[in-house]
C-alpha cells in the first residue's frame, strides 16, 4: 500500500504527469516513456516484479490517449502468474485496455477457466472480476459452466461476483443464459444479503424485460422489503441510519415493473409502500431519493387512491422546500402523479407556479412542462397569465420559446371565449412575435 515495490522511475513519471503546464508537455513525456517501455519490456531477463510495473506505466500511457499496443501480450502472459498481485495487474491492464473486438482476448480464456477452478478463492474472485471487464458475447458459452458451478461456492464474495459476471452475461446477450432462469432466481434466496443485493440488479434487468414471467416472486419481493426496512439486514448496510437504502430503491422499482396495470399484484404491495415511505421520511437526502422513488412506483402501479393521497403530501413538502433540488424532485414527482391523476394538480397550481419565478433555469423549464400538463378548461385564464408574466420577464431564448409554444398550444386547446384567445395570442405576438 505504501508503493515501496514500486521504482523511483515510477513515482517520477506520475509527478512528471501532475506537474506538466500542457497538453503538449504531457504528450511529450508519454512520447518518452513509450521509447523506455518499448526498449526494456522485450528485454530477456526482466523480472515479473517489474513487468508488473511496466504494465502499471503502460496503463498510464493508454489512459492519457497514446498506443501501447506493443505490450498487450506481456498483459496476457502476466496473468498466468502464480503470483496474486501480479495476476491480478495482468488481468487488469487487458481489460483496461483490450477493446471488445482484440483477439487477444480470447488468449485468456483458457486461463480465467483454470482460475476459477482454483481451490484459492482469491484467485476464483480475480478470475471472476476480470470476466466482468473482458467477456464478449462469443466468449459466455466457453465460461458459463465454470461460472454456474460457483453459485454454491462456500465464500459470500465468490457468489456474489458470479451473480455480477451473469448479470453481465445478461447485458451482453440474454438468448445466451435464458436457460439459467432458474439459477438466476435462487440467487435471491442467498442467505448472505450483499449476494440478494447484487441478484435485484441482475432481476431487476430481466423483469423489466418480461414482468409477466416473474408475476409470482412479488410476495418475495415484498417480503424482502418488508425485512429490510425493518432493520433485519446487518448495520453494515445502513446509510445515515438508513436500512440499505440503495436495495430499497432497487425494489421499489421491481416492484413497479411487476405491479404495472396488475390488480392483484398491485394489491399485495400497498401496504409495504405505504410503510417505506413513512419510514423514509427522516429530513436527510437518501431518505427523499427513497420517497421519491415510492411516489414513482405508486403512480407506476395499479392505482390506490390513499397510497396516492400519501404521495401527494409527500410531494408538498418537497415543493416547499427552501433547497432546489427537493423543488426539482417535487415538480418531477408531481408531473407522474397528474399525468395519471389530474384532480391532485388543483392543490398545488399555486406552490407549482411560484417555481416559475425561482432563478434556477432547469427548475423553471421542469416547471413550464408540469404547469402545461395541468392545464385545462378551468385554469387555463390563470395558468396562462402567469406564463404571459414569465415571458415578459425572462431574458432566456429558450425558455421564452418554449414559453411562446406553450401558450399558443394552450390556448387553442382550452381557449373559454373567442374573445381570450384573441387577446391572449396579440399579447403574446406583442412579447415575443419573433418567436410565434
Amino acid at each position: 500500500m505504501s508503493g515501496s515495490h514500486l521504482s523511483k522511475d515510477f513515482f517520477d513519471l506520475v509527478k512528471a504527469i501532475g506537474e506538466s503546464k500542457s497538453k503538449q508537455q504531457e504528450d511529450n513525456i508519454i512520447v518518452e516513456e513509450v521509447a523506455t517501455l518499448k526498449k526494456r519490456m522485450p528485454e530477456a531477463n526482466v523480472s515479473k516484479k517489474k513487468m508488473k510495473e511496466f504494465l502499471i506505466r503502460l496503463v498510464y500511457v493508454e489512459m492519457l490517449g497514446h498506443d501501447a499496443s506493443f505490450g498487450y501480450i506481456k498483459a496476457i502472459e502476466l496473468a498466468a502468474a502464480k503470483n496474486l498481485v501480479q495476476k491480478r495487474v495482468g488481468y487488469l491492464c487487458s481489460g483496461l485496455c483490450l477493446s471488445p473486438s482484440h483477439e487477444f482476448r480470447f488468449m485468456l480464456v483458457n486461463q480465467l477457466q483454470q482460475d476459477m477452478a482454483s481451490a484459492n478463492y482469491l484467485e476464483v474472485g480475480a478470475a471472476l472480476t476480470a470476466t466482468l471487464r473482458l467477456a464478449t458475447a462469443d466468449m459466455i458459452p466457453a465460461l458459463t459452466a465454470h461460472v454456474v458451478k460457483l453459485c454454491a461456492h462456500g465464500r459470500e464474495l465468490v457468489r456474489k461476483k458470479v451473480v455480477m459476471v451473469l448479470h453481465r452475461f445478461h447485458q451482453l446477450d440474454a438468448s445466451a443464459v435464458e436457460h439459467l432462469a432458474d439459477t438466476m432466481r435462487r440467487t435471491l434466496c442467498d442467505k448472505d444479503p450483499s449476494v440478494m443485493t447484487a441478484a435485484l440488479c441482475l432481476l431487476h434487468d430481466m423483469i423489466a424485460a418480461n414482468p409477466a414471467a416473474f408475476k409470482e416472486l412479488v410476495p418475495s419481493f415484498v417480503s424482502i422489503l418488508k425485512q429490510v426496512v425493518e432493520h433485519r439486514l446487518p448495520r453494515d448496510f445502513d446509510y445515515h441510519r438508513i436500512p440499505a437504502p440503495w436495495a430499497q430503491l432497487r425494489l421499489l422499482r421491481v416492484l413497479a415493473h411487476l405491479g404495472r396495470a396488475d390488480q392483484a399484484a398491485s394489491e399485495g404491495m400497498y401496504e409495504v409502500l405505504s410503510d417505506v415511505m413513512r419510514r423514509a421520511d427522516t429530513g436527510i437526502n437518501v431518505g427523499y431519493a427513497i420517497v421519491y422513488e415510492c411516489v414513482r412506483t405508486i403512480t407506476t402501479v395499479y392505482p390506490n387512491s390513499t397510497l396516492l393521497d400519501e404521495a401527494a403530501r409527500s410531494i408538498s413538502r418537497f415543493l416547499q422546500s427552501e433547497n432546489h433540488n427537493l423543488k426539482y424532485l417535487g415538480i418531477t414527482g408531481l408531473a407522474q402523479v397528474v399525468e395519471g391523476h389530474p384532480k391532485y394538480a388543483a392543490d398545488h397550481q399555486l406552490a407549482v407556479i411560484e417555481c416559475l419565478e425561482d432563478v434556477d433555469d432547469t427548475l423553471k423549464r421542469k416547471t413550464l412542462d408540469l404547469l402545461y400538463r395541468m392545464m385545462n378548461p378551468v385554469n387555463v385564464e390563470f395558468i396562462a397569465s402567469k406564463l404571459l408574466q414569465s415571458l415578459e420577464s425572462s431574458t432566456d431564448e429558450f425558455l421564452r420559446s418554449a414559453l411562446v409554444s406553450r401558450l399558443c398550444t394552450a390556448a387553442e386547446r382550452f381557449a373559454p371565449s373567442n374573445d381570450w384567445y384573441v387577446s391572449t395570442v396579440i399579447k403574446v405576438m406583442e412579447l415575443a412575435g419573433d418567436l410565434v
